[in-house]
């Protein structure tokens, strides 16, 4: 019996290491975390007073919580759809057996190895109202009916210098797109390891019984992507509720009316800037943040499942 019990025991002892790393980084930091969420804990000079559920009362009736709160669902429902299918058709463009075609990869790639802190400075720069792309649309408007066009898809209005990240009403979407120029790269590469993997036998079997085009991957390829499609699915929705580099960085603050204010940048607010409530406050935040990520990790599994 002895052999059999070492035989046993053996995994454990190599999973120690590592499972002792996560208890002292994540485990009991996050532990630490819920129980603040239940006191009043301002500030590192004060000890944690138990106040029950006074800390979430006050995010029911915080309407800088609901903005947040709302921006971060916006941003999920807009962002999660591209880069869930979007990266797929990228991944299907990009498996082709052409020429050159590892440096169309490596440079569909290359935004993910930019740090978020460089590339939101240069579209920072590019959003600018004398920005590339303002300058731009400022050019195509001299033709009269590139004038036009641009003046109906911009509701009416003359063109001129657009304030992408100035304007409440595009500035949360001008901070999704970077979001998807940093994301595409990333999941096209995981994609890209699925289709791989898919037997070339299939689509030939496919040309045979007539399916050509988009049909084969259609009848093919989506069905057996369907592991890959909900790994990216729960990835992006979660790193989608997350989002905080490129919101900080391009607007500080939240933007305009806080317009592009989310969950976390309200967490870092009240938890670590001079104006916020506390880090028992932010703790709650962070614990409603938490919950929202389960339920919609949850949800997509069981979907998933259901497609499955």
């Amino acid at each position: 019996m002895q052999p059999l019990s070492r035989q046993r025991l053996t995994p454990y002892l190599f999973l120690f290491p590592a499972l002792s790393l996560l208890t002292l980084s994540v485990f009991w930091p996050a532990l630490q975390a819920f129980y603040l969420s239940f006191t009043r804990f301002e500030n590192l000079t004060q000890t944690p007073e138990w106040i029950g559920l006074e800390n979430f009362q006050a995010l029911w009736q915080d309407e800088v919580f609901w903005q947040s709160l709302r921006n971060t669902l916006v941003y999920l429902f807009c962002v999660v759809p591209i880069l869930v299918i979007a990266p797929l058709g990228l991944a299907i463009l990009v498996n082709q057996k052409l020429r050159g075609i590892h440096w169309f990869r490596a440079a569909y790639y290359t935004p993910v190895v930019i740090s978020m802190v460089v590339a939101g400075i240069a579209w920072k720069w590019l959003y600018d109202e004398q920005g590339l792309l303002n300058q731009g649309i400022l050019f195509l408007a001299q033709n009269p009916l590139l004038a036009k066009l641009i003046t109906i898809l911009g509701g009416g209005t003359t063109p001129g210098a657009i304030g992408w990240l100035t304007d409440p009403n595009l500035a949360l979407f001008s901070v999704m797109a970077v979001t998807v120029w940093k994301g595409l790269g990333y999941y096209m590469v995981i994609y890209l390891a699925g289709l791989q993997g898919i037997p070339q036998d299939l689509y030939e079997a496919a040309a045979i019984d007539g399916a050509d085009g988009w049909q084969k991957h259609w009848d093919i390829t989506i069905p057996l992507m369907k592991p890959y499609l909900m790994l990216v699915a729960v990835i992006s929705a979660i790193s989608a509720a997350k989002v905080f580099e490129e919101v900080y960085i391009m607007t500080p603050g939240g933007g305009v009316l806080g317009s592009t204010k989310t969950i976390v940048m309200d967490l870092y607010e009240q938890a670590f800037s001079e104006i916020g409530k506390g880090y028992s406050y932010g703790c709650a935040i962070g614990l409603v943040l938490f919950l929202m990520i389960l339920i919609l990790s949850i949800l997509n599994l069981k979907l998933g499942q259901l497609r499955g």
